[in-house]
């Protein structure tokens, strides 16, 4: 690090579980963040002052109106323009030493395969379960760590995967691919504080994952509901018969 690089970083050098060399190695982690939506803006943000060096941004979509009420890294100078595009802007007036990678386009299959296996971690932002089922059988594949986020209504969820461990459950071992659409905030509508707490916490446990600190939430699903402010932590098993993780998946 560089004398700008330490007084940048100064407060997260002096907590010990990161120090110098902690750093060091975020400033060395390559993340794909797939969505740059209510998840993907804060979940960014805190990335990029964190000082993770690379983020390779994927989404096809452009900025409008609505978005505004809670995907904070855009602003209405923004509306009509993609939302990587945005979002990268942003992020390098945050961080000008970050490395941004802009993907404005739906990623097909192998290339989706080849940028999670080239990510350190990936963070699913995503807001359908297509796209969902389709992270997770990318990240167990190349066996790279996911930390899924989601929220709907008042309601959020956010859960860390990590199938280099062979205990590890994946995404669906938890929701079944029956390939139904669910729901979705355009229907039925989500509380914009909501997406931030989900975001930042995502951003959170891939520092903790990307830094090998504290205890993330491997093998667990936190349930937020804002509305009570109730929160709880639920334990997420392996399903040995998983088409995607299972004896039967790879």
């Amino acid at each position: 690090m560089n004398s700008a690089q330490q007084a940048r970083y100064a407060r997260h050098i002096a907590l010990p579980q990161i120090g110098a060399a902690g750093q060091e190695k975020l400033l060395n982690a390559r993340v794909l963040i797939i969505g740059m939506g209510g998840l993907g803006s804060p979940a960014a943000i805190y990335l990029a002052t964190a000082g993770v060096g690379h983020l390779v941004i994927s989404d096809y979509d452009r900025v409008e109106l609505s978005n505004l009420q809670r995907q904070i890294l855009h602003n209405h100078a923004s509306i009509g323009t993609t939302k990587v595009a945005s979002a990268q802007q942003h992020l390098l007036s945050l961080n000008p030493d970050l490395r941004v990678t802009a993907l404005d386009y739906q990623l097909d299959e192998a290339e989706l395969a080849e940028q999670t296996q080239l990510a350190d971690l990936v963070l699913d932002c995503s807001d359908n379960f297509a796209t969902r089922f389709a992270v997770n059988r990318a990240c167990v594949q190349a066996r790279t760590p996911l930390v899924s986020g989601a929220a709907i209504r008042y309601e959020g969820q956010l859960a860390v995967f990590k199938p280099a461990h062979a205990d590890s459950p994946c995404y669906q071992c938890l929701y079944q691919d029956t390939g139904a659409d669910g729901d979705t905030c355009t229907q039925i509508g989500v509380f914009a504080p909501l997406v931030g707490v989900i975001g930042c916490l995502q951003a959170a446990e891939a520092l903790k994952v990307l830094l090998g600190v504290g205890e993330d939430l491997g093998g667990r699903l936190l349930l937020v509901d804002a509305l009570t402010q109730e929160w709880r932590t639920l334990r997420v098993r392996k399903d040995p018969k998983c088409a995607v993780c299972g004896q039967s998946g790879v």
